[in-house]
């Protein structure tokens, strides 16, 4: 098939990752829909990419903690598409707790989808591009927060201030084997604030900005465009956060 395929993961749910599928579709990809636990909905996604788009779309279940089903994963990808071009990883899970009640299967929970399963998606599909003439290219999605963290969220921002080593350790170990494959990351900020925020906090979280509103998926979307089209870009962790890591916001 000549059109290209990418890989998003975590895009089954209305979550960033299906937004992230719908901007890749309008560009002519053809879409793997990940999903881990979630199939009724990626069976929606995909369906809907297919009808509003004119792509191939596929749903393709793996837990991303277990390196034998993103194996998996990859190779089905491969198998019905024939290669992958892109893979976003957006799968991850955020879960709000106390420090005191945080246990060690909590850092467990979060380490393994938010981390480990980055590092196999990349290592699979990575070394899959690495034999594809063309190369191709990773997008990883981390938090811009993970240098200026929120309180009761102790196991996800570890597991999250992770990935921007990953990306460059992937952007050497895979761009020394074919100079064609690209790894970067996204670091959004407040696009898709949790349900439980509150309307206080969600202004808190607004007024913390420079550009003073809550951004989108959509932003990261653009973001996520813009490592595929600059093919001199690798390595490298892009904040999409209004400017909070910068502001230090007095009030």
């Amino acid at each position: 098939m000549s059109a290209k395929v990418a890989l998003v993961t975590g895009s089954g749910k209305r979550r960033v990752g299906l937004h992230v599928a719908e901007a890749l579709a309008a560009r002519g990809y053809a879409i793997a829909v990940h999903y881990n636990t979630s199939e009724n909905e990626a069976n929606e996604t995909a369906t809907s990419l297919e009808a509003r788009f004119g792509v191939m779309a596929v749903p393709l279940q793996a837990d991303l903690a277990d390196e034998a089903a993103v194996r998996e994963l990859v190779n089905a990808t491969l198998d019905f598409f024939g290669h992958i071009d892109a893979l976003i990883n957006c799968a991850a899970i955020w879960n709000r707790k106390a420090l005191e009640d945080v246990t060690a299967a909590d850092v467990r929970e979060h380490f393994d989808a938010n981390l480990l399963g980055t590092f196999l998606t990349c290592q699979h599909a990575g070394l899959a591009m690495v034999k594809q003439p063309t190369g191709g290219c990773i997008v990883n999605i981390g938090d811009w927060a993970d240098a200026r963290p929120y309180k009761d969220y102790a196991a996800y921002f570890p597991s999250k201030a992770a990935i921007p080593g990953l990306t460059r350790v992937f952007a050497v170990e895979l761009g020394t084997r074919n100079p064609n494959v690209r790894v970067n990351a996204v670091l959004p900020g407040p696009v898709m604030l949790p349900p439980e925020v509150g309307a206080a906090e969600r202004e808190e979280v607004i007024a913390g900005t420079l550009v003073k509103r809550e951004g989108s998926p959509a932003h990261v979307a653009a973001a996520v465009l813009h490592f595929l089209d600059n093919d001199f870009v690798t390595g490298t962790c892009l904040q999409v956060d209004g400017g909070r890591s910068v502001f230090a916001n007095e009030g």
